[in-house]
């Protein structure tokens, strides 16, 4: 069987690099959107992709188109979603499957399609759990995992308020690892095929739906974004071997899919094997993670590195940033207890995020063109640091959900001049982008930062009103942090 085109382009550069990987990050959200688009064109066997939220908006839609244009020229493509997010697609996921190549499953599916609210009834304990996993796998020879799901807010593609995020597109044996690890999900009990959930659409209904998924991405709303994509040249680059890539070991790290049905050992889950990464750390320890809830054990092993001298700096939403406010009460309420073992927290601010298109989060700025401009950015980055060797970059939150209930799936990068840039993009132009928290000497929480290159300071959590804190310290008495 002749080697397809990613293969041929990556062949070389893998054998000149044995044992390793390459990575090239995708901090900026048209970037990731086009670097799907592009495996999603260049895959000529397989396409396996799997993910925890898929919009039915602009980018939903075209990344749909793709991929049943990629069946269309005979690739085999395989779409497994978590069930819990796809409300409203269902008509839409049954259309794609009955493609004679592209198949999708739904993971820990809803057996009651409508209303679905009657199934955290009757079974609360098993749907409670989530695939949280997202990958992007093209003949087994290219991949992008990290912490964005598929919706405008996580590709610039909306004037809304959008998601600071970070993939990493990555080829050589560590996507042939996602691969064999999307295989295991795929054909675990969990993921069901979806024509066994949703019925059977008639051949009209088919091809309604899919002349609406055609005359969309030939709409003026999409047009501007669309251009945008194509005009990026960087990524066209990895077919011409020519793509910047760094090159280091690559460990994929991922729950048993059991764990979604609470029979994983925990030796199984995720947070085994980066507990063991973290409690390696003998100096540094950088943490970004948009849904930080550390609990009270969590504090307890943050503050013992720090006794032992590990300088510890996380980066997480502030009130204002948040866009779920029951997590920040559960990482509210840990503030002053990691502050006083001399942890450093940051907040990411709610400021205007321009120009929208080119943005950079966490490696820098960027430059390019932009189509128009949003309101502001939540950050939804999951990624550390360990003494600027190494770096982790996935979907796993650091709170009680990502490691006792949900799957997750990401990537141990052994790559120092990565983990630098890491640790580089949490410090560039700090002052700008998020407050760092600290305690006056009477024990008051108190908020530092810069506007228009002037210092500030607050004494009650910044852009914020009275009924917002008034509504997270309520939460914050609930016994609800488990769930979080």
């Amino acid at each position: 069987m002749n080697d397809s085109a990613l293969e041929a382009a990556i062949a070389p550069l893998a054998a000149a690099h044995p044992g390793c990987s390459g990575i090239h990050p995708l901090p900026d959200g048209l970037d990731a959107f086009a670097a799907r688009m592009l495996l999603a064109r260049a895959a000529e066997r397989t396409l396996d992709v799997q993910y925890y939220i898929w919009d039915d908006d602009k980018t939903g839609t075209l990344l749909f188109n793709a991929l049943r244009a990629a069946a269309d020229r005979g690739v085999r493509v395989r779409l497994l979603l978590d069930d819990h997010n796809t409300v409203g697609l269902d008509e839409k996921l049954a259309e794609l499957d009955t493609h004679p190549n592209l198949e999708v499953r739904l993971f820990n599916p809803l057996r009651i399609r409508r209303p679905r609210w009657i199934n955290y009834l009757i079974d609360f304990t098993r749907v409670n759990r989530r695939m949280h996993n997202k990958s992007f796998t093209a003949d087994a020879v290219a991949t992008i995992v990290g912490g964005r799901n598929v919706a405008d807010k996580y590709f610039d593609a909306t004037d809304e308020i959008v998601f600071a995020d970070l993939d990493v597109l990555a080829v050589g044996p560590v996507a042939r690892d996602v691969a064999v690890d999307f295989e295991r999900y795929w054909n675990s009990v969990s993921a069901c095929p979806v024509h066994r959930l949703i019925p059977r659409l008639t051949d009209a209904r088919r091809a309604e739906l899919a002349a609406q998924a055609a005359e969309l991405e030939r709409s003026p709303a999409v047009a501007a974004y669309v251009r945008a994509v194509h005009e990026l040249a960087s990524l066209r680059q990895l077919l011409q071997g020519q793509l910047a890539l760094e090159w280091a070991p690559v460990h994929v790290l991922s729950d048993d899919p059991a764990k979604a049905r609470g029979r994983a050992g925990r030796r199984q889950q995720m947070s085994f094997r980066l507990d063991a990464i973290v409690g390696d750390s003998v100096s540094s320890f950088d943490l970004v993670s948009a849904y930080f809830v550390p609990t009270a054990r969590g504090v307890e092993a943050l503050a013992q590195l720090a006794r032992r001298g590990v300088a510890i700096r996380i980066l997480t939403n502030s009130l204002a940033a948040t866009d779920v406010a029951a997590v920040h009460a559960g990482y509210a309420k840990r503030r002053r207890p990691l502050l006083r073992a001399g942890i450093e927290l940051l907040e990411w601010r709610l400021a205007p995020q321009a120009p929208r298109i080119r943005k950079r989060v966490g490696l820098g700025s960027g430059s390019g063109g932009s189509a128009g401009k949003s309101s502001a950015a939540s950050l939804h980055a999951k990624t550390f640091s360990v003494d600027r060797r190494s770096v982790f970059i996935g979907s796993f939150n650091f709170d009680p959900r990502s490691a006792r209930l949900n799957t997750e799936l990401g990537v141990i990068i052994d790559s120092p001049a990565l983990a630098c840039r890491i640790a580089a993009g949490i410090s560039e132009h700090l002052a700008q982008t998020a407050w760092t928290v600290s305690l006056s000497p009477d024990g008051a929480l108190r908020w530092r930062g810069e506007r228009d290159g002037r210092p500030e300071q607050h004494d009650v959590e910044p852009q914020t009103r009275l009924h917002q804190r008034a509504g997270v310290w309520l939460l914050s008495l609930l016994p609800i942090e488990w769930l979080l």
